[in-house]
């Protein structure tokens, strides 16, 4: 365990009041949890069987980060680090190549979702207010919306063609062209001029996650126990909808990845799913918690950065919220890959 995540959590504790004695608790469990590989409260048994070519058997994940919030929408950065949306403080956050902790961006008006194109530019899906655990979601007054923060703000969409409101967005990708594909109960367009075209209505798919494949001419949408795929034409536009591929077992397909060979990276309840190119299955990467986002970054992108559910409390157990309110906690962990990551963008 990184001494600065030590630190890290230390600073949140005392800046929420807990006192030095649960914070060295803290600090102990993680430095325990490093040196001896123990879980953690809330976390599960994790052993990598190993995939050809993907990541050999036996690896480790290593914890790097946690906060009571969450980390939605990583994306590897250029430098070896990642970026990723903290909704309920309206930044992205950044760990450089070493996991220390940045604010990257602020004033995201509760960015979710994050992606990044190979000219730099990063997109966001706008959540607004609409998340319950914000204290003023019911009267939430700011329309959602799909912007590029940087370098320049520019909004993308806050409707749809019909002028009906986009409700809570999910997860996008950036086209490479100044627009995006998101989802939000169905998988949607906009863009680089904001008009808005539907891949799949809601009543088609049960969409989360979506991806380009690397060359930018299959679309993945996730479909809680499957993955389909669309092919892309040169104008963004979409056909041919097929069955992709199935999660052996598993549902809640969430968000993905995908390497520089073509593979499909899924994450879903029991871990994260590998597909070939063509869609073959290749087997699954167990996780230590139930993770919801990925990216590949680190030296020549070797290194799996993935977001996961819950986290540690300052009293050293599961971190728990009152009945009603929702619970935001995250962890992130990394794991080593012999797959290296997609260079020809962020993501």
């Amino acid at each position: 365990m990184p001494l600065q995540l030590s630190r890290a959590i230390c600073g949140k504790i005392t800046r929420m009041k807990f006192g030095c004695v649960v914070c060295l608790a803290i600090v102990l469990i993680f430095i325990a949890h490093a040196s001896a590989q123990q879980l953690l409260p809330g976390e599960r048994e994790a052993v990598v069987a190993g995939i050809p070519g993907v990541i050999d058997a036996g690896t480790k994940w290593q914890l790097i980060w946690a906060d009571f919030k969450t980390a939605d929408g990583i994306v590897g950065t250029p430098d070896g680090g990642v970026i990723f949306a903290q909704e309920q403080t309206d930044t992205i956050r950044k760990l450089d190549v070493n996991d220390k902790e940045f604010v990257y961006l602020t004033d995201t008006h509760g960015g979710g979702s994050v992606s990044m194109d190979a000219q730099g530019r990063v997109y966001a899906v706008q959540r607004t207010c609409t998340d319950s655990a914000r204290p003023f979601y019911q009267s939430c007054p700011e329309l959602p919306m799909i912007s590029i923060l940087a370098p320049d703000r520019k909004l993308l969409a806050n409707s749809f063609s019909d002028g009906k409101t986009l409700g809570r967005l999910n997860d996008l990708i950036a086209d490479g062209k100044g627009g995006a594909y998101f989802t939000v109960g169905g998988a949607y367009h906009v863009s680089a001029n904001g008009a808005v075209t539907t891949v799949a209505d809601p009543t088609s798919i049960r969409s989360n996650g979506i991806m380009l494949s690397p060359d930018g001419l299959t679309l993945y949408v996730t479909n809680n126990t499957s993955v389909v795929a669309f092919d892309v034409r040169p104008d963004s536009s979409t056909s041919n909808r097929r069955d992709f591929a199935t999660l052996n077992g598993d549902n809640g397909g969430d968000g993905m990845a995908i390497d520089g060979a073509g593979r499909l990276y899924v994450t879903a309840n029991k871990g994260i799913h590998v597909f070939s190119a063509d869609g073959k299955y290749l087997g699954m990467i167990p996780t230590p918690r139930r993770p919801i986002s990925l990216a590949f970054s680190g030296p020549s992108k070797k290194t799996l950065y993935v977001p996961m559910m819950g986290a540690v409390g300052p009293n050293g157990k599961e971190w728990t919220t009152p009945e009603g309110v929702r619970n935001t906690a995250m962890t992130i962990y990394k794991i080593a890959m012999v797959a290296e990551g997609f260079k020809g963008r962020p993501k």
